[in-house]
């Protein structure tokens, strides 16, 4: 299905009638559905295999062009004359949906189109390790059809994740892993939702009704239950900092569940990782996607462990940095041998990320700093100091390098800010003139007077 979003200003009420008026400022589309789980694992880095059916009309010419357009993926649509692809166009105004308007067909798609599909499917399973079905109840995935993709899945010996959708899941009988929300949760099983034990009693029902391995329960703000057959329940607590869109959010679990299980990640591991994605996706505006750069950043921002894991090369680093800028973060740097970390060095690098939303700092290596500084230096080595540097909350990244200057980095970083101490003039400063160039900026922070590492140097040797 295409995802249409319509934005606009609201500013008066109608004098037709007591609604709203939409000033339409920009339109946008994009998959949603099926579609977006397959965004979802493309930009994973997955090579997926995409099965569907459309109308013959020019919103399906539209969702061939978007998933041809995915890196890695392969599609085959089944075009039915007289069938509406389904379109959801949304109507939002600051931040908040006014209305959203569907236009689709919902009937079961042809037996001769849904023996093509099966046939497609069951012979691309020789090169999956895990098959997604994505039920939006719109007529691929209809009565006995779910059951018939799951059994060739399972003669494959392939692992099926369904995201469901209806009241009988019971066409999903043997699937590895199901993920209801709890409306669906409520509805599939008759049973009450609120509360985590009665939740657990339901989602047990739908193992024993299913015979599924798992039921994964997505319950918006609470998080998530994952409920195995053999097993006790483990619960997931929302790790959302700011929930902005919804949309398409389930889809993102499902993808990265998808993902992480295919790549024969435990079960449990497999829940963190798509939680963690669920998490970056509703702070985002529209039907989003995560790609595994920014699952990777978000969990060292949130891991307990040794600073070394701050500690990255150059083209991880890279790496990250896009991902920042793709998010709307701004990306500072600031360089130096730090060879004795003091407070003049913490005075630069806290008002460095007071004016960045990550920091990068580059690090001259134990080579480099000989050939700046002496053979008595550095006192410390170089992963010794990038260390100290990663154990800072202010620092997001720590980047070492061999060469004099840091220009090389920050042409692959390209940072939007560029910090260094007031010592310098603006024409001193290794790689101003490359910042400028991509429309970044240079800050210089007044130095603290009596603090720098020559003179903590001769202060000790004194």
């Amino acid at each position: 299905m295409l995802d249409s979003f319509i934005y606009g200003e609201v500013s008066r009420i109608s004098p037709e009638a007591p609604i709203p008026v939409l000033r339409v400022e920009r339109c946008q589309s994009m998959l949603g559905g099926a579609g977006n789980a397959a965004r979802n694992l493309s930009a994973l880095g997955c090579q997926v295999r995409f099965f569907s059916a459309t109308g013959d009309d020019g919103e399906a010419s539209r969702v061939r062009e978007l998933l041809q357009a995915l890196p890695g993926s392969r599609t085959r649509l089944e075009s039915e004359p007289g069938r509406q692809t389904s379109v959801k166009t949304r109507y939002v105004a600051h931040g908040q949906q006014l209305l959203r308007a569907d236009n689709e067909t919902t009937t079961a798609v042809s037996p001769k189109t849904a023996a093509r599909m099966l046939a497609a499917f069951t012979e691309a399973l020789a090169e999956c390790s895990v098959a997604l079905l994505s039920d939006y109840a719109k007529g691929v995935l209809n009565g006995a059809a779910a059951g018939e993709f799951i059994a060739a899945a399972r003669n494959a010996g392939v692992p099926v994740i369904v995201d469901p959708k209806g009241r009988d899941f019971t066409r999903y009988k043997c699937a590895t892993l199901i993920k209801p929300n709890l409306r669906e949760l409520g509805e599939a099983t008759g049973l009450p939702v609120a509360g985590d034990e009665v939740q657990e009693t339901a989602a047990r029902r739908l193992l024993e009704e299913t015979g599924a391995k798992y039921i994964l329960v997505t319950r918006g703000s609470a998080g998530m239950m994952l409920v195995p057959a053999d097993g006790s329940a483990t619960q997931f607590p929302a790790l959302a900092r700011e929930v902005y869109d919804v949309s398409g959010a389930g889809d993102t679990v499902a993808a990265v569940l998808a993902a992480a299980l295919g790549s024969e990640a435990s079960i449990t591991d497999a829940v963190e990782i798509a939680n963690i994605a669920a998490g970056i996706v509703v702070g985002r505006s529209g039907t989003a996607v995560v790609d595994r750069n920014e699952i990777i950043d978000e969990i060292r921002r949130r891991s307990a462990t040794s600073a070394s894991a701050k500690v990255l090369p150059l083209e991880e680093a890279t790496a990250l940095a896009a991902t920042w800028n793709q998010s709307g973060l701004r990306v500072g740097f600031t360089n130096g041998c730090f060879d004795l970390l003091h407070p003049g060095h913490l005075k630069v690098l806290e008002e460095a990320r007071a004016n960045c939303d990550r920091l990068i700092v580059g690090l001259n290596s134990d080579r480099s700093v000989k050939r700046l500084k002496g053979d008595s230096r550095p006192i410390q080595d170089e992963m010794a100091r990038a260390l100290v540097l990663a154990s800072l909350s202010c620092v997001a990244a720590v980047v070492i390098f061999d060469e004099d200057t840091p220009t090389n980095v920050i042409r692959a970083l390209r940072p939007d800010l560029l910090v260094k101490g007031g010592e310098y003039s603006p024409q001193q400063v290794a790689g101003a003139d490359l910042v400028e160039t991509w429309g970044g900026k240079l800050l210089l922070v007044e130095m603290m007077p009596g603090w720098s590492t020559t003179q903590t140097l001769s202060r000790l040797a004194g």
